[in-house]
């Protein structure tokens, strides 16, 4: 028969006396931290100027790419006009991934700023895309957004042959789709509080290469179409660009006119993104492309400059 060890009075007495000994330097330990006044250690938030140092290089390089941009739209620049699409599409979007959004919009509407100090470059981007649009329309549509970038950089590269120009009636018509599907994505958030339906109304998450099989074939399929008609997302279907269109009809510094623009349709057979109408140009509908404005300033197929010559050499025999 096995004997079971117990502990004897005296070892009970030991263990106590030990369990005291700790009960009183874990005493005399607390008392030492509070004398000391030791507080837990807490993560400060970096402040604005040390977030404003740390993303000082990228902010740089956005504005270089901002100016540029500016400076080859105030020129009317076509090679500085190609060469800012490209930009946008490497830089915004690939590299960046940074567009506006219609969730930008909806959340403005709720009192969230699309306005970061974490990610300044995109909060510069912002407020130049609205800058821009009151002084001059939209001119981030026209040159800044990848998206819109990248379509008008497949125009160039795609043979005239194969794309369709929409009958006057009908691209009237269906620029007002964006405006529908603008107040449908309002309506729909102010109701649900979710935005998560964007990815099914604008393509700009391609450019993050996160989405499901479906979206891809989705935008496959509108970038195919894009090549038959121009510009199809931009002028039809972007619910931003709706806003954006809003917006311009505050711009201030408006595309000139000749007094015999009235009876010329030069402008309006050229301009590719249906903006000039009956020769009166759509302010919502324009995206300050340039090819009207070259036209314009064209002493030799402008009929302004013509006639204004044929004029002067009249007075002159």
């Amino acid at each position: 028969m096995k004997s079971i060890w117990r502990p004897g009075p005296h070892v009970g007495a030991l263990l106590g006396a030990m369990s005291g000994v700790d009960a009183a330097l874990a005493q005399e330990g607390t008392e030492a931290d509070d004398f000391w006044e030791f507080e837990e250690f807490e993560e400060i938030d970096p402040s604005f100027l040390e977030l404003a140092a740390d993303q000082a290089p990228e902010v740089m390089v956005f504005m270089a790419f901002a100016v540029f941009a500016t400076v080859g739209f105030l020129r009317k620049s076509v090679p500085i006009r190609y060469l800012t699409l490209v930009l946008s599409v490497a830089y915004l979007g690939v590299y960046k991934s940074y567009l506006l959004s219609i969730t930008n919009v909806l959340g403005t509407l709720t009192g969230t700023l699309p306005l970061h100090p974490e990610s300044l470059v995109f909060s510069a981007l912002v407020i130049f895309g609205i800058v821009t649009t009151v002084l001059w329309g939209r001119l981030y549509c026209g040159r800044i957004c990848a998206f819109g970038a990248l379509t008008q950089l497949i125009d160039a590269v795609v043979p005239s042959r194969f794309q369709v120009e929409l009958p006057a009636a009908l691209e009237r018509r269906a620029g007002y789709i964006k405006y529908g599907i603008l107040f449908g994505a309002i309506g729909y958030y102010l109701v649900t509080h979710e935005n998560a339906f964007y990815r099914y109304i604008e393509p700009f998450w391609m450019f993050s290469f996160e989405a499901t099989i479906a979206p891809w074939i989705g935008l496959g399929v509108l970038l195919v179409a894009s090549i038959f008609c121009r510009n199809l997302y931009c002028r039809f279907l972007c619910p931003l660009g709706a806003v954006l269109g809003l917006l311009s009809t505050l711009s201030i510094f408006r595309i000139k006119r000749w007094s015999e623009c009235g009876g010329c349709k030069l402008c309006e057979n050229t301009c590719e993104w249906g903006a000039i109408r009956q020769r009166r140009i759509i302010v919502a509908e324009c995206v300050r492309c340039d090819e009207c404005e070259i036209l314009y300033a064209s002493k030799s197929e402008c009929p302004h400059w013509l006639l204004d010559a044929k004029r002067e050499r009249l007075r002159i025999s």
